[in-house]
Formats: C-alpha cells, structure tokens, sequence
C-alpha cells in the first residue's frame, strides 16, 4: 500500500478542523484498498478441522516476539486462519516495518490488510498506516475493506489520527470449499449500541459479500460493558468486585452486538468468561475485559482456549529465541483466542 508524505498527511489532517472524517477518507484512495499479499500455494492435504486464531498484535511493536508466540506456542496448533487487529506498516514506534507482510513472510500465509487510521502525532513515521488483516494458510479468492459507521473522531484524540475502525472481509479457498472470513476491529470509545451499529455493518456486509458459505468473524470487539469516553465509569468499575465481574461474566446483557450476532445465527467464542485483556488502571493493576471473539455460523467449534501473551506464561520459548530473551511484561495487552472448527454444522456434538 503506497504511503503519503507527512507533509501531505498532516495537510489532509487539518482538514477534520472543518471537514467530516468521511469526507476527508474519501480523498484518500487507501482507505477503500485491500492489499493482498503474494500468493502461496495451498496446502496438500485438507484437515478435518480448521485452526482460527483472534489476536490484537498490539502494533506489532515486538514483531518478532509474536512470530516466536506463533511458531512455538502448542496451544495455537493447528493454525489456518489468523484474524489480526493492530498491525503498523511504516510506524516509527513498530521499527517502521510492515508487520503485516513481514508476518506473512515468515510463515508462507497468504495476507490481506486494511487500513483503519493514519497516524499524525510522529512527523517522523515512513507512512503511519495502522490496520487489521487476514492471515491464511489457504488462497484468498477475493478481499474487501469494510468502512464501519464513525463512533467517535479520533482526529481530537491525544493519538491523532485520519480514519476509523474497519473490518477486512476474505473469501478463502480450503480445498476448493469457500470460507468467509473477517477480521474486526469495533470502536472503544463508545457504548454497546455503538459497537452493535458497526457490528451490523459487518453482519450486512458478510451477507452481501459472502452468500450461503461458512463464515467466521472475529476480532478485538471492545465488549467492555461500559462507554471508553467515561473516565467516571472506569473509576467506578475499577473499584467495584461485582462490576468487574459484570467485565466478563455477563458481556452479552450489556454488549448488543453479540446479540445481534446470534439473531443472525451466529455463535460467540469462547463460551466461558476469560479475560482477552489486560487494561492497566490508574494506581497500577489491571481490569480484566473479555474483548476478543470468534463469531461462527456454519462452522461447529470442537475446542477452544484462551492463551496468555504474559511473557511469564511463555514457557515454551526457545532458548535461543527473541522470546527467550524478551524482558517485558507481556507481548501484547491482548490474550489470544483459538479455536478448532469443522466446516458444517452436522457434526455438533
């Protein structure tokens, strides 16, 4: 995906003083491309069950600490189809790599991504593109990006931006079987009937764009239960046992994209309340949200797990790996969400 000057960036940036993002996204031919990496060769042999991976890269700034959690951790195999969220290309603080690609590269995945912001706040950035992508094992038939309804205008963020949340929508060839896929990345600066209007536009897009097949969504989908503008709420939140819980036991009362999910026959992994992810709190600590989810229809989940980016859960690096040698707290504030699935629904057990 070709970059912009910063000088231009900002230019185009200045232009939210006055102008709506939609209408200054519309200026902006990335905003509505799918890059999509080179072609790989298909597998010979196809499984009886699928590998799906949700994960929130966070930027891919410990690019090659993640690639070490794919290679190694047991408990992502088998691995056919990663949905990612987070990934730079050309972000100063990401070493000014295309993760994406990089990614792909280094597992021989088939790719496509989409842009959700440009970032303004580093001069200094290659490109500044920031987005979410579809990494598979199998061919990618055909990709889109799907512009979700504008939440909240992250042009008057401390984070500076142009853009806003998408989803990159696939369809894969497994075997000469189709497959949808999408990676999501809802808005969390707002409030559960935000999210469910995005989630929406993503319900309506898997129908038009990926009739009659099986499909799996899934995503950083920022279920928190409250809206991410009220400081107040955090602060209640953050000091109240029973409304911590509420974070992960009881998302679906409060979160009606999951609902509008299940009306239109899909359903949610994981099944049982797991945090996703770890959102620090003034003071120190954290607040276990329940984020990330797999959304299937026409799919039959078999297992399902949640594992651990905290580098002291890391256990199985190799001794000679950047993980190994990784002294942060945690690759990423995000666990990651796996799932084996056949392809049908028959065989439910």
């Amino acid at each position: 995906m070709k970059g912009i000057p910063n000088t231009e960036r900002q230019r185009l940036g200045a232009l939210l003083d006055h102008e709506t993002q939609e209408t200054v996204m519309a200026m902006i031919p990335q905003f509505s491309e799918t890059e999509i990496g080179a072609p790989v060769p298909a597998p010979a042999e196809v499984p009886e069950e699928l590998g799906l991976l949700v994960f929130n890269m966070e930027r891919g700034v410990h690019l090659e600490e993640l690639g070490d959690f794919l290679q190694d951790c047991p408990g992502v195999r088998p691995l056919d189809v990663v949905l990612a969220n987070e990934l730079d290309d050309g972000c100063v603080r990401s070493g000014g790599r295309n993760t994406a690609r990089e990614l792909a590269e280094r597992f021989g995945w088939n790719y496509a991504y989409g842009l959700e912001f440009i970032e303004l706040v580093n001069g200094e950035d290659p490109k500044g593109f920031h987005g979410n992508a579809v990494f598979s094992r199998w061919p990618i038939r055909r990709a889109w990006t799907v512009r979700l309804p504008e939440q909240y205008n992250w042009y008057f963020d401390r984070q500076r931006r142009i853009g806003g949340r998408c989803a990159v929508l696939a369809e894969l060839d497994v075997g000469g079987r189709p497959l949808g896929v999408a990676s999501i990345h809802l808005e969390n600066r707002t409030h559960g009937e935000g999210r469910r209007l995005q989630l929406e536009a993503v319900l309506r897009a898997a129908e038009e764009l990926l009739p009659g097949i099986p499909v799996v969504l899934g995503g950083d989908l920022n279920t928190n239960t409250f809206d991410g503008r009220d400081k107040d709420a955090i602060r209640e939140i953050a000091g109240s046992p029973a409304l911590q819980r509420r974070c992960l036991e009881d998302v679906a009362q409060y979160e009606a994209a999951l609902t509008a999910a299940e009306a239109m026959g899909y359903r949610a992994v994981p099944e049982t309340p797991i945090l996703t992810r770890r959102k620090p709190l003034p003071g120190g600590g954290c607040l276990g949200l329940r984020l990330d989810w797999l959304l299937l229809r026409g799919m039959t989940p078999t297992k399902s797990r949640t594992l651990s980016t905290r580098t002291a859960d890391c256990g199985f690096a190799r001794p000679d790996s950047a993980l190994a040698r990784f002294a942060g707290e945690e690759l990423s504030d995000h666990n990651a969400v796996w799932a084996a699935c056949r392809m049908g629904v028959k065989d439910a057990k």
